[in-house]
C-alpha cells in the first residue's frame, strides 16, 4: 500500500492545480491565459511541473486576511471578541435600527400577537377537555 502513495499524491496535486486553475477568475491568472495554465497542468501533470508552476506562478496570491506587509500572520496576534462583547457591533445595530418608534410598535404588534395566541390555546384546552368528557362541544367558529 504504501507503494502507492507517491501516485496518490501526484494525482491528487494534479487534480487540485487542475480545479483550482478552473474556479480562478481570468482577471487573477498571471503570465499566460487561463486555457494555456490548464492546457500545462494536464499535460505536465504527471511529472509535477504543470501543477506546481501554477501553484507558483500561475495565479495571483492575496496575503491572508489581518496581515500587514511588515509582519506575517504569526508575528501579529489577532483578537477575536465576540459580537455580544464588542461596543462597536452593538452600537451598529442600535444604529441600523432606525426609528425606535418603530422598535416599540412592534414590540406592542408582538404582545397582542403573543396574547392572542395564548387566548385561543386556552380556548382548544377547553374544547378538548370537553371532548373528553363526553360533553357535547361548542361548534367551531
Amino acid at each position: 500500500m504504501l507503494r502507492y502513495l507517491p501516485f496518490l499524491l501526484v494525482l491528487a496535486l494534479w487534480i487540485y492545480a487542475f480545479i483550482d486553475c478552473l474556479n480562478t477568475p481570468e482577471e487573477e491568472v498571471r503570465g499566460l491565459p487561463k486555457v494555456v495554465w490548464v492546457i500545462i497542468i494536464l499535460l505536465f501533470g504527471e511529472v509535477l511541473v504543470g501543477p506546481v508552476a501554477w501553484l507558483v506562478a500561475g495565479k495571483v496570491r492575496h496575503a491572508p486576511a489581518g496581515s500587514a506587509a511588515g509582519g506575517t500572520a504569526r508575528t501579529r496576534r489577532t483578537e477575536w471578541v465576540a459580537p455580544d462583547d464588542n461596543p462597536e457591533f452593538l452600537k451598529s445595530l442600535k444604529d441600523s435600527d432606525g426609528n425606535k418608534g418603530d422598535k416599540a410598535d412592534t414590540a406592542k404588534d408582538d404582545d397582542a400577537l403573543l396574547k392572542d395566541w395564548e387566548a385561543d390555546l386556552r380556548r382548544r384546552e377547553e374544547e378538548l377537555k370537553r371532548r373528553e368528557s363526553g360533553e357535547d362541544p361548542q361548534p367551531p367558529a
